[in-house]
């Protein structure tokens, strides 16, 4: 048995198979995607007795492994493919199969030392699948109302009925977010912080609450990163490019980025800061770039510090 803390496994995630790889050994393990498969790998896991497990985020396929591992106590990490794609890229490893992948996400792991996944709790959990469901739907919503207004008049009818079901169901599914988040003393008291600042409604307060935990248990810097909106510098000798912001968790920013053109018409706080910055000169894509920044910033502080919004804000 391998000891602790000397170890990385990558694991690439398919629909049918997982591969797995431990880094610095060329030997593969596949196991099949299903209750067998995960119980199999658990106990090649173990007998190795790694330090952390990567495991690469494929859009949904990924969660019940991590469900699985997280119930045996298994540490890992959730990786983003775009960055183990630019890590292999930057070692020229050109070729892509699933078993390079898991050999090519342990190195990284190895190299990187990603942030370990802190598991969430059934109540958070519950709460990021309704979440992603009230999403989809809303989306649903955008596209019928589309159609209906190109839609014949045989075809209307139907199409507005189907509208009418979707924002019942809708209003169902955020009623039940705010039962379930009322039944949880921590998500009920961050939900009330949260809330009291202005542009923060019900839509963003559930969606920073399920899909960004971590708000108010890192840095300012972190948590603008994680959302996307931290600046980065584009400079090469004397030229100095403009800042861009990239990455970050797209729903939870685009929920966000809402909340934030809410918050610069009532917000006393972000709608000062937004107009000083205009005055300044600031491209209003730009100023409000920064007010998103400046607000998640305030946010996370409130939940750090456990206290409401005031208007003549301290927080930073």
């Amino acid at each position: 048995m391998s000891t602790p803390n000397s170890s990385f496994i990558g694991i690439d995630v398919g629909k049918s198979q997982l591969d797995a790889a431990l880094f610095e050994n060329p030997a593969t393990h596949s196991f099949p995607y299903n209750p067998d498969g995960l119980v199999r790998l658990l106990a090649w896991i173990q007998d190795i007795s790694p330090s952390l497990i990567a495991v690469e985020a494929t859009g949904g396929y990924e969660r019940a492994l991590i469900h699985f591992l997280c119930q045996a106590g298994i540490r890992m990490a959730i990786v983003s493919p775009k960055r183990v794609l630019d890590f292999a890229r930057a070692n020229n490893l050109k070729a892509k199969t699933d078993k390079l992948d898991a050999h090519n996400i342990a190195h990284f792991a190895a190299v990187m030392k990603p942030r370990v996944f802190m598991p969430p709790s059934p109540a958070q959990e519950k709460l990021m699948a309704l979440v992603t469901r009230r999403r989809q739907i809303s989306h649903m919503i955008i596209s019928e109302k589309n159609r209906l207004m190109q839609a014949s008049q045989d075809i209307k009818p139907r199409i507005q009925d189907h509208i009418d079901w979707l924002e019942e169901e809708e209003k169902e599914i955020q009623d039940h977010m705010r039962d379930l988040i009322g039944s949880d003393t921590e998500m009920k008291e961050k939900l009330d912080i949260l809330s009291s600042a202005k542009g923060i409604g019900d839509v963003s307060a559930f969606t920073l609450l399920a899909e960004v935990p971590e708000l108010g248990t890192i840095g300012g810097k972190e948590i603008s990163a994680l959302l996307g909106v931290a600046p980065f510098n584009r400079d090469s000798g004397k030229m100095k490019g403009k800042r861009h912001t990239k990455g970050g968790r797209y729903g939870a920013r685009a929920a966000f980025y809402m909340a934030t053109l809410s918050a610069i018409r009532f917000n006393p706080v972000i709608k000062c800061f937004y107009q000083r910055l205009l005055s300044q000169g600031k491209e209003r894509k730009v100023a409000l770039v920064a007010c998103m920044r400046k607000f998640i910033v305030i946010l996370n502080a409130m939940l750090r510090d456990r206290k409401p919004f005031i208007s003549q804000s301290s927080f930073v």
